[in-house]
């Protein structure tokens, strides 16, 4: 199983790609998309959308999971990032992948052991799953979603994707 891992963000979109074999989590890639802060916001979706789908062409997943938008306190934000985060479901969708969507609590106690943990934790924790990977932290948490997959998706997958508000 090879799974293609998203942080969506309008300035900063993270990506990882991670191979799953039995219980073993093998490093694939991992990466940052920029944007333009004074670009136009349609310039800045479309270039995350074909950033993504020229990785997800390279790579090759066979599966596809982003992380769930938390709520944000400025309204301005949340609608930014919620465009961002659709327009990176779309990218996998398109190439006929199911998108499966976890809340960041789950990825981070997924990865990390606590649901609430730092930025600086999920990098750590990334260090010693994937062993010489240095990644940012948008990548890195990219990476810790594509992982939380790998532990929850299976049992998404047998309940016939009720749960994972996938798409195809």
């Amino acid at each position: 199983m090879r799974i293609f891992g998203i942080d969506p963000g309008l300035q900063r979109t993270g990506w990882g790609v991670v191979d799953v074999t039995g219980n073993r989590l093998t490093h694939i890639s991992h990466g940052v998309i920029q944007t333009n802060a004074k670009a136009e916001t349609a310039e800045r979706l479309t270039h995350i959308f074909e950033e993504l789908m020229k990785m997800i062409t390279l790579w090759q997943p066979t599966h596809a999971a982003i992380e769930e938008t938390f709520v944000n306190k400025n309204p301005a934000s949340a609608l930014k990032l919620g465009l961002a985060r659709g327009v990176a479901m779309m990218a996998p969708a398109k190439a006929g992948l199911r998108v499966a969507e976890y809340p960041a609590n789950l990825v981070k106690k997924s990865v990390v052991g606590a649901g609430h943990a730092e930025k600086e934790q999920v990098q750590a924790m990334i260090r010693v799953l994937l062993p010489g990977i240095e990644a940012s932290h948008d990548a890195a948490d990219a990476l810790a979603v594509a992982i939380c997959h790998a532990h929850h998706g299976a049992t998404r997958e047998k309940l016939g994707g009720i749960m994972s508000g996938g798409v195809r």
